[in-house]
């Protein structure tokens, strides 16, 4: 019996690794569902990025749709979906929201000045506080939320024309159906 351990270690681990293998090829990775999802956005109120001394809030934003598209001039993904931002974003017809996240004001102005501005407003979050209620831990990240503050789509990783046809465009649809 002792000389069928190692091979029956084996087989469970061959299992094992074989099941991984088969999870991720039907199940993408990436994916990670959001408990907030059809929950209303957490309050905020943090400065703007522009005008440190104006302070934007969810309250603020109520009323409308927009995309809330967390992004940092330090993420190497940013720059990957900034383009498409600068090339897409305004043919989303809602307010787009950039959510500098965990950057230092002047460097996320500069690199903004440099690569362009599609963002509506721009609000900063230095300290990173209030990505933690939104369940950020990366970017770039992009929330979908309607007029009444309730988060209905988000997005991990750069949003790309693929996503925004096929996910983020219908998910706005959507929206604009539901309005009164």
């Amino acid at each position: 019996m002792k000389r069928f351990v190692p091979l029956i270690v084996f087989l469970a681990l061959a299992g094992l690794f074989g099941f991984g293998i088969w999870w991720n090829t039907w199940h993408d990775p990436r994916y990670v569902p959001s408990p907030l999802i059809n929950k209303p956005a957490p309050n905020f109120a943090l400065p703007e990025l522009d005008a440190p001394a104006q302070t934007v809030t969810k309250a603020s934003l109520l009323g409308k749709p927009y995309l809330l598209n967390v992004f940092g001039s330090w993420c190497v993904a940013c720059a990957e979906e900034h383009p498409v931002l600068m090339a897409d974003g305004r043919q989303l017809s809602i307010e787009l929201v950039g959510y500098d996240y965990k950057d230092a004001p002047a460097d996320a102005k500069a690199w903004l000045r440099d690569n362009g501005n599609p963002y509506d407003v721009v609000i900063a979050d230095q300290s990173g506080r209030t990505a933690i209620d939104f369940g950020v831990y990366g970017a770039p990240e992009s929330f979908l939320i309607d007029a009444k503050g309730v988060i209905r789509y988000k997005h991990i990783g750069p949003l790309t024309p693929r996503v925004i046809a096929r996910e983020l465009q219908p998910a706005i649809a959507a929206l604009k159906r539901e309005a009164p």
